[in-house]
């Protein structure tokens, strides 16, 4: 979905559009899940935060002004302040937990054992990064979002972003890339 498209459901949830606000909620909440997915020990903690950020994003929607910022970066600011607050409540810090429970559902156990692995020794390794090269790495790679929207979402500029997510999968393959299969090819991601 183009920043347009987005722009235009924007635009009809504010005036009050439920379908333009189940758009979003299906264009986003998948990413916004995962984004938590990353930072949070359950699925239902994921979940429960996809919520919060949803029933924030209906509360605040009538003060989001594009200003040159993408929506999703908008959004996904409002995700990363609902998982400081969750984390100030909580205090607990699980950066990334057990990602091979959202592995795809037709991958054979041998297929699921493999992945359970590699993502418990990524998810050891992403703890040794800096946090702001741990954040790029959650929203370029779990959330999906662009360089761009990453930068809006940190309030950093876009070069910043690509310099942080190359230093983070350059120490990422350093220390496990032959193990979890990482390669150049990262750098691209969406």
């Amino acid at each position: 979905m183009s920043e347009n498209e987005i722009e235009q459901l924007v635009d009809r949830a504010r005036r009050g559009d439920d379908s333009a606000f189940s758009a979003l909620y299906d264009a986003f909440a998948p990413r916004v899940y995962r984004f938590f997915r990353f930072r949070v020990e359950t699925d239902e903690a994921a979940e429960d935060l996809t919520q919060r950020v949803f029933l924030k994003m209906i509360e605040q929607l009538a003060h989001y002004q594009s200003r040159g910022v993408p929506f999703a970066a908008w959004l996904f600011r409002v995700a990363r302040n609902a998982w400081i607050d969750e984390h100030r409540l909580s205090r607990s810090n699980v950066p990334l937990e057990a990602l091979a429970d959202t592995a795809g559902e037709d991958a054979g156990p041998e297929e699921l054992a493999t992945q359970a692995f590699d993502w418990e020794i990524l998810r050891r390794e992403l703890g040794h990064l800096p946090a702001d090269q741990r954040e790029v790495i959650a929203c370029r790679f779990f959330a999906g979002l662009s360089p761009r929207e990453t930068a809006a979402q940190m309030g950093r500029s876009e070069g910043s972003v690509r310099v942080l997510q190359h230093r983070a999968l350059a120490a990422l393959r350093r220390r496990v890339g032959p193990v979890v299969g990482l390669t150049g090819d990262e750098e691209g991601a969406a």
